[in-house]
């Protein structure tokens, strides 16, 4: 199957979602990314070794989906639990052999210099890495409530307090290192957005890179879906379920393999852009406010605007963003109907609502099979769902809820049914 994807655009667009659990404090990873970045410089760090750290500096928080965790990393030094996202982090990358090598820097990208610097069991490039991480990391805490403000007013303050947690939480000689590359008013300046993506621009357009297989897509598309589910207890696992509902749907429906394949990266990543969700919201017990249904609507959108960037992932990108689309043309956000929504798309939609319906909900207990079937019917007569699709579900009733209940563990890899055209 000819299907290659672009490794560091990939990783841009990971950074780009994880942007999106600080809901409206976003750019976390990519200041650290930055800062990293000229602090390697600084000391003379080989290209490869200045690009390797800010792309660990981009998804060091890799481990964080949650907006109450992210409202840590903004806004306190230290607190109790910090390392609980570094672990997380780093056994996701540990599982992902492109990214594997950043695992053991992200995995102690919060640990004090004064217990890391005793840790022999670490190597001590991985040591010096962690910490110039934790010590940006850090920095971008200090200066969160000056960007826009009066950043260059407060960053020398920023560099006092630094220098003073040097042989603490950070090494002496990366204070040093850092401190010489701060000292310019440029530094702080380009930490300001539009600065910051030029920054960026030109890191991607530069970096060295490798094509990443359609395996290797779908494993890190599994990342994506990781740090989606891990929202919230009642999301746990709706990612993998869609995904392997709709594989399982369009096996039934005689597509092609490569489209199979495509159709479940795009079940793992239609929720992408659920991560600008604050969590009190996904986990409300009751009804939403309107304001709070137009934040809801949002995530679709803000899936598309993550994945669309990825040069060959249009398609799934498209199927992905369309997962609330209708038949009738009332879903959202692009309101597109009939014509416009291809089989793929409308297949991400028919596995989205029958996976939400079969699990828990903070407003309601997961249906049974029967109740899920009845709900379905009720959405295809309303113009909801597209109803070749909805029978075809019906015919393999047993085989689709086996696919899409969390509890299990995998999806039917083979499949007899109707074929839907």
């Amino acid at each position: 199957m000819d299907f290659r994807i672009d490794l560091v655009q990939v990783v841009h667009a990971l950074a780009d979602a994880l942007d999106l659990v600080g809901i409206d404090e976003v750019a976390h990873g990519k200041r650290v990314g930055y800062m990293a970045f000229k602090t390697a410089e600084a000391v003379g760090f080989a290209k490869k070794d200045r690009e390797r750290l800010f792309q660990i500096g981009l998804l060091h928080d890799c481990g964080v989906s949650s907006s109450r965790e992210h409202s840590h990393l903004v806004a306190e030094l230290e607190w109790d639990g910090a390392d609980v996202h570094a672990l997380e982090g780093a056994e996701l990358l540990r599982n992902f052999p492109p990214l594997h090598q950043f695992a053991e820097v992200v995995r102690h990208h919060h640990t004090a210099w004064s217990l890391l610097a005793q840790r022999d069991n670490v190597a001590m490039r991985v040591r010096r890495d962690a910490n110039l991480i934790f010590l940006v990391d850090r920095v971008d805490a200090m200066a969160a409530p000056h960007y826009g403000v009066d950043l260059l007013e407060q960053s020398a303050g920023i560099r006092r307090r630094v220098s003073a947690l040097a042989g603490s939480l950070f090494a002496p000689e990366l204070v040093d290192l850092f401190l010489q590359a701060s000292a310019s008013d440029a530094f702080w300046m380009m930490l300001e957005p539009p600065h910051l993506e030029r920054f960026l621009f030109d890191m991607e357009q530069r970096a060295d890179s490798r094509d990443l297989s359609l395996d290797e897509v779908k494993q890190l598309a599994g990342i994506f879906a990781h740090v989606v589910d891990a929202k919230s207890e009642f999301t746990a696992m709706h990612s993998y379920g869609v995904a392997r509902l709709a594989r399982h749907l369009a096996m039934l429906a005689g597509l092609e393999p490569l489209q199979v394949e495509k159709i479940e990266i795009a079940g793992l990543l239609h929720d992408v852009g659920k991560l600008r969700i604050p969590d009190e919201l996904l986990e409300k017990a009751g009804p939403l406010t309107d304001e709070e249904t137009r934040v809801m609507h949002r995530h679709s959108f803000e899936t598309y605007q993550v994945l669309r960037r990825i040069d060959g992932l249009s398609d799934i990108a498209l199927w992905a963003a369309y997962h609330h689309e209708t038949p009738d043309g009332s879903g959202y956000p692009f309101r597109r109907h009939g014509d416009d929504l291809g089989l793929e798309a409308r297949i991400i939609a028919v596995a989205d609502v029958f996976q939400a319906l079969a699990q828990h909900r903070p407003y309601r207990q997961a249906m049974p099979v029967e109740d899920i079937v009845l709900t379905l019917g009720r959405f295809v007569a309303a113009g909801k769902l597209d109803p070749r699709l909805v029978a075809l579900v019906e015919a393999n009733l047993d085989s689709c809820y086996h696919a899409a209940h969390p509890t299990d563990a995998a999806a039917p890899r083979a499949a007899q049914g109707t074929t839907v055209s």
